[in-house]
């Protein structure tokens, strides 16, 4: 029996078809809705208006939208707060929200149980919350902060200064700065940037030639020096870092491999604060961008380094200033049993933080690596530690899938723990519980999963799941804390996270088994995660939710399209639906280490092309009830991905069902075709306004966003409010 509700066909707005063919490695593929590509043609944003029409007119119809979103406000509406850190000035300073404030605020208190003044509230800087603060970074001796901005949630940032004693703003003012922060050197700062693009696609272009440029306070943009560029290399990213004194420059390349190269320079040499860049400039510390190496801290000439250089769970090495080059490096922290997931000084010891099976373990050692003792953490969840070379205790943030974010102080000498801030929540968390789970994937692979539900809850064979996964980019899951998922846990729903290959939960091997030409274990495990939730009488098919966003969002279309006949529903967020074109976007370039592309090879081509969400959709097929969502500043995932995604899908949807073994289906997709004889499942696009990939998105349109993916994915389960 189907549980979602009886719906009417929906009339979708008619999408033209333009004829478009490429042609790779000598076959030929149709794109027809290429048009869409076009984010500043009027057509394209008719498309959008008419989407957007239909898509609102089908919220309306659920009835109980309204009390979702009220109950999202009241569950979100508690206080939020941040570790506290020491700066040079003597106070100390953490981002705090009140409860519903559409940005966490800046505060500045002189003790960390000191009444909090207000620093810098970034909710002042626009009526609707859509400027947020990306980045605060003083200067060494607090006398300037440079704050980073970004606006409707695009990539794009903008950079201001503040005197920190008067708080007033200074006539220094970044644009098209990007993927930067602000590193301080004598009376200015460096920072990356690209050229001024076309604005009427600013939020499309490719972003070639990632420059560092010196700005002094006081003097226009336009008289900032060119620190450093490559030109014989422009799809790579770069950035600079300096120590504690600003003895010792390090630069950052990425964007060639799975990792970075790092290179040193002795800023006691350079005549001047801006002077002395470019390649010359710089000592190579390494060669090879297949691996990740970033400082720690410096000590002296001492340098800090983790890396997983020949270490694929990571480890901790030290070199040495004067002989900075990777054959001169000494390990430190050899590599263990679990992935090493970070590591810094902390009064004259060491914190060191594993992931075991997708959670924190955290230990305490020397200087030298010895002596280690565990930290006790309150239990299975996500643990962050704010530590200083000079303080002999730290604070720490800890939170779980039921535990909010909580602050604890941690005694360097003892190891002990206290619980230091706790958040006031308006609803009872011990009415929840998580588990941890693991299933075999189809090759046999063990899998972890988390299950967070209401007590009491059985596996009856008929409760609603949403799962919920990414697996790329060595990106790890684990145990995290929203507020968001609360009502749908509240009505028996259960939230079900799944550990995926491509992430990077159990070091590079992991990482590696989920990608290019292995991307297809990522969607074997997410299908074994549903196809386990089923078999354990979790759930059944017809109550099954999945939910993904970016890389997330590529994982539900390609599962969605391969196993239609496993999910009742399904909710792509800005995702990478079109896999021989995506990097020909903004940075998709440089998403290739992960995913190929489709000019490398034959092979590679045929690869990508096999389960390239956009190109493996097929008429007549019963797909689940679909939400697709984006956003019109999305300048990560450009729009264009959605945009040809629902088109397509609306086209197959609205065609006549299929007959047996429709093309490129599973099995079970030719049994689940029989569109006539079932309840109809929409495919619909919220394309949202002022908002991009997600980063900086202020809560009120979190809130509203989010009330409609979750009354979208209870009504089409069949939920009772």
């Amino acid at each position: 029996m189907i549980a979602s509700c009886k719906q009417q066909p929906i009339q979708y707005p008619e999408t033209r078809t333009d004829g478009t063919v490429d042609e790779y490695f000598g076959v030929k593929v149709e794109d027809p809705y290429r048009w869409l590509e076009d984010d500043a043609s009027e057509e394209t944003a008719a498309w959008v208006e008419a989407q957007n029409k239909v898509t609102d007119a089908y919220f309306e119809k659920i009835p109980f939208r309204g009390k979702l979103l009220k109950r999202l406000q009241q569950v979100s509406d508690y206080e939020k707060v941040g570790v506290p850190v020491r700066k040079k000035n003597g106070k100390w300073y953490f981002y705090r929200n009140s409860g519903l404030q559409n940005q966490a605020v800046l505060y500045e208190s002189d003790s960390p149980e000191g009444e909090p003044r207000v620093f810098l509230d970034p909710n002042t800087l626009s009526e609707d919350g859509t400027v947020a603060l990306k980045g605060a970074y003083f200067s060494r001796d607090c006398r300037y902060l440079a704050y980073t901005i970004s606006r409707s949630g695009s990539d794009w940032e903008e950079i201001y200064v503040m005197d920190v004693e008067s708080r007033q703003l200074l006539e220094d003012h970044i644009v098209w700065a990007k993927f930067t922060g602000a590193t301080w050197h004598g009376n200015g700062f460096y920072y990356a940037a690209y050229d001024a693009p076309d604005e009427s696609h600013a939020y499309s272009n490719v972003n070639e030639f990632h420059k560092i440029y010196y700005h002094r306070i006081g003097t226009p943009q336009d008289e900032d020096k060119l620190f450093y560029v490559n030109k014989d290399c422009p799809k790579r990213f770069y950035g600079v870092d300096t120590d504690e004194d600003e003895a010792l420059m390090f630069l950052y390349e990425d964007g060639a491999g799975a990792g970075n190269n790092l290179y040193i320079k002795d800023l006691r040499k350079c005549a001047e604060p801006g002077t002395g860049g470019g390649v010359k400039g710089f000592t190579a510390m390494t060669s090879d961008m297949d691996y990740q190496y970033r400082v720690l801290d410096t000590d002296g000439s001492l340098i800090y380094i983790y890396t997983n250089w020949q270490a694929p769970k990571y480890r901790v090495m030290v070199a040495d200033a004067a002989r900075p080059q990777i054959a001169n490096w000494k390990e430190l922290i050899p590599e263990g049993e679990f992935v090493l997931e970070g590591a810094q000084l902390a009064g004259d010891r060491m914190i060191l933080s594993y992931n075991q099976d997708a959670s924190t373990h955290a230990y305490l050692c020397g200087r030298d690596g010895s002596g280690r003792c565990e930290i006790a953490l309150p239990s299975v969840g996500s643990a962050g530690f704010a530590s200083k070379k000079d303080e002999p205790w730290c604070y720490y943030s800890f939170s779980s899938y039921t535990v909010p974010g909580t602050i604890y102080s941690l005694d360097l000498q003892s190891g002990a723990s206290e619980l230091f801030r706790a958040p006031s929540v308006g609803f009872e968390l011990n009415d929840f519980i998580s588990e941890q789970v693991f299933f075999p994937s189809k090759d046999g692979t063990r899998i972890p999963m988390f299950l967070t539900y209401r007590k009491g809850l059985k596996p009856d064979g008929k409760n609603p799941v949403l799962l919920y996964g990414y697996g790329g980019f060595n990106v790890s899951m684990g145990p995290y804390f929203s507020a968001i998922r609360i009502p749908f846990l509240e009505k028996g729903g259960i939230y079900a996270e799944v550990i995926l290959r491509g992430g990077g939960e159990y070091g590079e091997e992991w990482h590696q088994a989920g990608t290019k030409l292995n991307k297809q274990n990522v969607f074997d495990d997410f299908i074994a995660a549903a196809e386990w939730l089923v078999a354990q009488g979790w759930t059944c098919p017809e109550k099954l939710a999945i939910n993904g966003g970016s890389n997330g969002g590529l994982l539900v279309g390609a599962c969605m399209a391969q196993r239609p006949d496993l999910f009742a529903v399904a909710v792509p967020q800005v995702g990478v639906m079109d896999m021989l074109r995506y990097h020909k976007f903004t940075i998709g370039w440089n998403w290739a280490s992960d995913y190929g592309t489709s000019e490398d090879s034959p092979e590679m081509f045929e690869y990508l092309r096999a389960y390239s969400p956009l190109h493996n959709l097929h008429p007549g097929v019963r797909y689940p009830a679909t939400l697709v969502t984006t956003a019109d500043h999305d300048d990560r995932v450009v729009p264009a991905h959605s945009f040809k995604f629902a088109a397509r899908l609306q086209a197959c949807v609205s065609a006549p069902a299929a007959s047996d073994g429709a093309s490129g289906t599973s099995d079970g997709a030719s049994a689940a075709s029989d569109g006539a004889a079932r309840d109809f499942r929409p495919a619909l696009i919220r394309i949202d306004t002022k908002a991009g990939h997600g980063g900086g998105k202020p809560l009120s349109k979190v809130l509203e966003e989010r009330s409609e993916i979750y009354s979208f994915i209870m009504y089409n389960l069949g939920m009772k409010w």
